[in-house]
């Protein structure tokens, strides 16, 4: 990834993140914008934990994830496929807990 000076505009209620294994390039970090409410998710909230494992709280511009863009692209898919059962379902704020593997080497 480029050293871009840009500031991305990112609507209300929404937050960029950085997705990419340690070893990976620059090139192969992907910049992902995703729902602030994707926090309050369990699994995210796994993957949250663990990039303060790696990284700690303190960064300087978005928030990088342990996990490769294919890994995060199934999360994101588990959690609006919730969200939106969810929604259909008036049960807010109950979640399904599935495993999902976070690699990072």
């Amino acid at each position: 990834m480029q050293d871009d000076n840009r500031k991305m505009k990112v609507k209300k209620g929404s937050l960029v993140v950085l997705v990419g294994l340690e070893n990976d390039h620059d090139d192969d970090v992907k910049k992902f914008v995703i729902p602030i409410s994707y926090i309050h998710h369990p699994l995210f909230s796994k993957l949250l934990d663990r990039a303060r494992e790696l990284y700690g709280y303190n960064t300087d511009g978005p928030l990088r994830l342990p996990c490769s863009a294919d890994t995060f692209t199934d999360l994101r898919w588990r959690i609006e496929k919730e969200c939106g059962c969810l929604q259909n379902h008036h049960h807010l704020g109950h979640y399904h807990y599935h495993a999902l593997p976070f690699h990072t080497s």
